[in-house]
C-alpha cells in the first residue's frame, strides 16, 4: 500500500526563507495570495511584472515594490513563477534565466512547464514546486484565518542540497504547513491536476451540470427548477463531500437520495466513461493534450476563447444570472 508523509510546521525551517528575497513572478489569483501571506511571514518579497500590467496597481497597493521581471530575477534568491502556465516559457527564456543569480532557486506552482520540458532551468538552478491545493483567494483567507491550504512540494533539481528545505519552508509560510505538506513530483502533481481539471471537477462536472439541466428543460420543466436542482445545489452537496467525505456526504442526505445516488448514479458514470476518462489521462500523460493546448499557443488561445464564448451563450447562463440577482439581493 503507498504511503506518503505529512510535514507540518514544526518539520520546517522558515528562516531560510526571512535570510532571502523572493521574487513573486505574476500578481493574480495565486500570486497575489503567495506574495502577501510570504510578507505578511516575515519575507522580503519584490513582485515581478511586465510593463504596464494590470494588477501592479493593487501589488502596490498591498504595500509591494513592483519591479519588472528580469530587474527583480536580478536582485532575488527565489524566484516564483506565477504567471499562466502559456506565458511562463517566454518569460523564463527571456527575462529569468539571462538575469537569475548563479545559484539561485527556480519556484512553480504547477509542474506542467518542467514536466513536459516546455521550461529547460539552468543547470546552476535549484529547481522546486510549492502548490497549494486550493485557489488564490483561499490560500489568502486561510492564512488570514489562522489556518491554511494543504500544500504538494516537488524537487526537479537540488544543486545546493537545500531544495526540498526551501521548498518546506516556503510552503510553511504561505500557511501550507499549519494543515499539511506532501511530497511528491512535478510528474504526478501536473498530470493528476490536468486529469482532475479535465474530467472531474471541471470539464466532468460542468458537462453534467448542463446535460441535466437540458435534459429537464427539454421534458417541459421550468429552467429556474432546472437551475436549482442541477447546478445551485451543488455546492452543498460539494461542502459536504469536503468536509466529510462521500460516506459522511451520504449521512446527511435524504435516504431517498442516497438510494437514487447508488443505483442511478453508476448509469451515469459507465463503464464507457471511465474508458473515455483513461483516454483523457491518456493524453495528458503523452503530451499530447498540451501539445495541443500550448504547442502553437496563439491557436489554443483563439480556441480557447472561442469555447468560451460559445460556452456563455448557454441557456443556463441567463437562468443562472437572473436568479442569482435574486438571491444576493435579499442577502
Amino acid at each position: 500500500m503507498h504511503t506518503f508523509h505529512v510535514y507540518t510546521d514544526k518539520d520546517c525551517n522558515p528562516a531560510l526563507l526571512r535570510e532571502k528575497i523572493v521574487a513573486v513572478i505574476g500578481y493574480g489569483s495565486q500570486g497575489h495570495a503567495h506574495a502577501q501571506n510570504l510578507k505578511d511571514s516575515g519575507v522580503h518579497v519584490l513582485i515581478g511584472l511586465r510593463d504596464n500590467a494590470p494588477s501592479a496597481e493593487a501589488a502596490r497597493a498591498a504595500g509591494f515594490i513592483v519591479i519588472h521581471p528580469a530587474k527583480a530575477a536580478a536582485e532575488a534568491d527565489i524566484v516564483m513563477l506565477l504567471t499562466p502556465d502559456e506565458a511562463q516559457q517566454e518569460l523564463y527564456n527571456q527575462h529569468l534565466a539571462p538575469n537569475m543569480k548563479p545559484g539561485a532557486a527556480l519556484a512553480f506552482a504547477h509542474g506542467l512547464n518542467i514536466h513536459f520540458g516546455l521550461i529547460k532551468p539552468r543547470q546552476d538552478l535549484d529547481v522546486f514546486m510549492v502548490a497549494p491545493k486550493g485557489i488564490g483567494p483561499a490560500v489568502r483567507s486561510e492564512y488570514l484565518a489562522g489556518r491554511g491550504v494543504p500544500c504538494l512540494i516537488a524537487i526537479a533539481q537540488d544543486v545546493s542540497g537545500q531544495a526540498k528545505d526551501l521548498a518546506l519552508a516556503y510552503a510553511s509560510l504561505i500557511g501550507g504547513g499549519r494543515i499539511g505538506i506532501i511530497e511528491t513530483t512535478f510528474k504526478n502533481e501536473c498530470e493528476t491536476d490536468l486529469f482532475g481539471e479535465q474530467a472531474v471537477i471541471c470539464g466532468g462536472m460542468t458537462a453534467l451540470i448542463k446535460a441535466g439541466y437540458e435534459t429537464l428543460v427539454e421534458a417541459g420543466y421550468p429552467p429556474e427548477l432546472a437551475y436549482f436542482e442541477c447546478l445551485h445545489e451543488t455546492k452543498l452537496i460539494a461542502d459536504l463531500i469536503h468536509e466529510k467525505g462521500i460516506a459522511g456526504m451520504h449521512e446527511k442526505i435524504s435516504n431517498t437520495a442516497e438510494y437514487g445516488d447508488y443505483t442511478r448514479g453508476p448509469r451515469i458514470v459507465t463503464d464507457e466513461t471511465k474508458q473515455e476518462m483513461k483516454r483523457i489521462l491518456g493524453e495528458i500523460q503523452s503530451g499530447a493534450f498540451v501539445k495541443e493546448w500550448m504547442g502553437g499557443n496563439k491557436e489554443g488561445l483563439s480556441r480557447l476563447q472561442e469555447l468560451r464564448a460559445a460556452a456563455a451563450k448557454h441557456p443556463i447562463e441567463e437562468t443562472g444570472q437572473k436568479l442569482r440577482a435574486i438571491i444576493h439581493a435579499k442577502k
